[in-house]
């Protein structure tokens, strides 16, 4: 089966969630580093992944969503997620990503969230994309600052100190 790549970047590849990515998405939250500054709790089991997977209707909904990457390689590594959502009751669309930590700090977070960046202003042709990150989030605040988000608020992010970026698409330049 050839596989349907929406994104490629020099080292990863970036397709729509599959029901097949269940046990990723339960190992993955199931690493309390992983999910410690994002408010998620951890899958209860593998089956309420899947039903998360199946339940997955931003593609549908709006055109877009959060996005499996997977590591280039000769049997391509699913290693996070990265991608856009939009938030109706915020009329914004938000940057995300989360990965194993074993991939941490290999430059990964930032390379996906580039691409995504571009993909929502170049294809999508949206006017802003936001990024939010609680203020200890260190790691995720420098991803967000790489990718030429700019800092706009401070915000309370379920009852933690959060930080608000912003890029408008008039303002954007692709690296």
């Amino acid at each position: 089966m050839k596989e349907n790549y929406l994104l490629e970047t020099p080292r990863l590849l970036l397709r729509e969630f599959r029901v097949e990515d269940a046990p990723f998405f339960f190992e993955l939250n199931e690493d309390p580093k992983v999910v410690q500054y994002t408010g998620d709790p951890p899958f209860a089991s593998l089956e309420e992944a899947r039903r998360f997977l199946l339940g997955y209707d931003q593609y549908e909904k709006y055109g877009y969503g959060r996005w499996a990457v997977l590591l280039k390689a000769t049997a391509p590594v699913w290693i996070g997620w990265c991608g856009l959502k939009y938030i109706p009751e915020l009329d914004e669309t938000d940057i995300g990503f989360r990965f194993f930590r074993r991939y941490w700090g290999q430059g990964y977070a930032t390379e996906a969230a580039r691409a995504c960046l571009d993909y929502g202003f170049r294809q999508l042709e949206l006017q802003r994309i936001v990024g939010r990150a609680m203020k200890d989030n260190v790691a995720s605040v420098r991803v967000l600052e790489k990718i030429g988000l700019e800092f706009w608020k401070e915000f309370d992010f379920m009852e933690h100190p959060g930080l608000y970026f912003r890029k408008d698409r008039s303002e954007w330049r692709a690296s």
